[in-house]
């Protein structure tokens, strides 16, 4: 079973669900196990967290089901505009 790469799922979020900003970091010391991953997308708009979550699973099932470990942050644009704001002030 091959290592997945944090720029793999990037691409992935970003072509499958037109994220405008995602960031996923190795949790796992580089060995391509673990990822926490953020991502904001106008397609999680009027959906609930596990809708959310599902769009996100589906879009990288593959590569999820090569891993061990995968924890997600959804965000729509205006949500993530918001905590911008907050952790400038």
């Amino acid at each position: 079973m091959s290592a997945v790469s944090t720029a793999e799922l990037e691409q992935i979020f970003k072509d499958k669900l037109q994220a405008e900003h995602v960031s996923v970091v190795d949790t796992s010391n580089g060995c391509g196990q673990c990822f926490e991953a953020t991502i904001v997308s106008s397609q999680f708009e009027g959906k609930s967290l596990i809708q959310r979550h599902r769009l996100v699973n589906e879009s990288a099932k593959d590569e999820i089901a090569r891993i061990h470990a995968f924890s997600q942050k959804t965000l729509t644009p205006a949500q993530w505009a918001e905590k911008q704001k907050q952790q400038q002030q």
